[in-house]
């Protein structure tokens, strides 16, 4: 994913997307709430959203972080050829 600058807003259609800022192109995450949902997190969506998207990243950036010390460990590992 590019460095560009990323924005979560609420298109007030019942969509909630992650943007980049400086673009119009398609958005990175789309959030749409069923009415059951807007039942319980009443007004809340966008915090919600956010909360949710915060989550999805530190969950990329851990898995990546896991997969980085698994491929170390795999290149540092002795290597039999039969």
């Amino acid at each position: 994913m590019s460095s560009s600058l990323l924005e979560i807003v609420d298109l007030g259609n019942g969509e909630i997307v992650l943007q980049r800022a400086d673009d119009d192109s398609e958005p990175l995450v789309t959030i749409r709430f069923s009415e059951e949902s807007n039942l319980y997190i009443m007004d809340n969506g966008l915090e919600v959203a956010k909360a949710m998207i915060q989550a999805g990243i530190q969950a990329v950036s851990a898995l990546s972080e896991q997969g980085e010390t698994e491929a170390e460990a795999a290149a540092e590992a002795p290597r039999i050829l039969h």
